[in-house]
């Protein structure tokens, strides 16, 4: 098929721009143990600003909408890029709580919200025909997964062989290779985009907030934010539960990604042709069913890399349809910050995933109570997306809202 540039351009910087910034972010958790080694703050303290990033994340996704929906996503993204990169080499400079709370949870995870997913959808959306829309979110959101597969491994290497310091800084320079790619998508959404009484930026937040589908859509990714930060922040150290070799942590990070550009492309591709609060619940109840088994199995690494296998292929994968409901429901104008504000709910629920996560470890000395309650909550998700009314394929174009 035949793609044009002024399509496929900007689609592919989005999606290189994810992969550093998202692959960068996913491989931190590789660094939690030489950190604690470093620092002598304990797993608990160290969750904390993980999961302060995680919140972070969430905080600066709608501002950063609202920002680029405004006055255009190049410098939004430029200047996202560049937290990252700073707060990354500043990290093994850090000797306490509030200091790895501002280098991790506050520079870099807010710069990574600048040029988080929101952003990047829109300034990729406006750009290109409605039809396309579904496939080009499940390439961009294969592009997080590639980052991640490729940086997981790399970061592992780097540390084995020039110490976790050198490692560390070497990731957060890489990712200013972002900083050109944000150019691409320079410019912002024009007002003659905005669908028949979508109205100012204040009325279309107070509609989607007053809409009960958009409230449970948002309920439903708060849950996709604990699973996920749990999973980022906390996978290297199971794996060490299950006293497996720390490369199988990495390499299991690795496996998330490198499925997840499979479910990805089969979201993308899914959401054009069946209604997309199916495809999330069927989604989180596969989330559901791959702990359950993996909790069932003994803990070996073919059980490990096969589990991350599982998750990968639903780990980002609710991205693009959660994106597209929105669109769905409110329009393509403020996309940008209207997902902003969905991925604020994903994120203190990645807040949650993440701080608790280690403070059970501490009490306990095991990850199962997470994972019971991680299998409540993808039930409960994948439920909870049942009852949203949402809009046939063909009232998109006419009426989004």
């Amino acid at each position: 098929m035949n793609i044009r540039p002024t399509i496929l351009y900007p689609v592919l910087a989005a999606a290189l721009i994810l992969a550093l910034t998202v692959g960068v972010r996913m491989s931190m958790s590789l660094f939690i143990s030489p950190l604690n080694t470093h620092t002598g703050l304990g797993i608990a303290a160290i969750s904390l600003a993980f999961a302060v990033a995680q919140l972070m994340w969430g905080i600066t996704q709608p501002i950063a909408g609202a920002l680029a929906d405004k006055h255009g996503s190049g410098r939004v993204l430029s200047c996202g890029v560049a937290l990252i990169a700073i707060g990354m080499v500043l990290v093994p400079y850090a000797q306490s709580t509030w200091q790895l709370i501002l280098f991790v949870g506050i520079l870099s995870a807010g710069g990574a919200g600048a040029a988080g997913m929101g952003v990047l959808m829109a300034a990729v959306a406006r750009r290109i025909p409605a039809d396309r829309r579904g496939m080009a979110s499940g390439i961009i959101n294969a592009g997080a997964s590639f980052g991640q597969f490729a940086i997981a491994p790399l970061a592992q290497f780097l540390t084995g062989a020039a110490g976790w310091v050198a490692s560390i800084t070497t990731l957060g320079l890489i990712t200013l290779a972002a900083l050109p790619l944000a150019w691409v998508l320079r410019g912002r959404t024009q007002p003659a985009d905005n669908a028949a009484g979508e109205g100012d930026l204040g009325a279309a937040i107070s509609k989607a907030l007053g809409d009960r589908n958009y409230l449970l859509l948002s309920a439903g990714f708060f849950v996709c934010g604990f699973h996920v930060a749990f999973i980022a922040t906390h996978l290297p150290g199971v794996v060490a539960a299950c006293q497996l070799p720390p490369e199988v942590g990495a390499w299991s990070l690795a496996m998330v990604g490198l499925f997840n550009i499979a479910g990805s492309f089969a979201a993308g591709w899914a959401i054009g042709r069946w209604r997309m609060k199916s495809i999330l619940a069927l989604l989180y109840g596969a989330r559901a069913a791959a702990v359950v088994l993996f909790l069932l199995l003994p803990k070996s690494t073919p059980v490990m890399l096969g589990f991350a296998a599982i998750l990968g292929f639903t780990f980002l994968a609710t991205i693009p349809p959660t994106i597209g409901l929105v669109v769905k429901l409110h329009g393509m104008r403020y996309m940008a910050t209207l997902f902003g504000i969905a991925m604020l709910s994903h994120q203190a629920g990645g807040f949650l995933g993440a701080w608790l996560g280690g403070r059970l470890f501490e009490a306990t000395g095991s990850y199962d109570w997470m994972w019971y309650l991680d299998i409540v909550l993808a039930i409960g998700a994948a439920l909870i997306h049942l009852p949203i009314s949402e809009p046939p394929l063909k009232q998109l174009a006419a009426n989004p809202a």
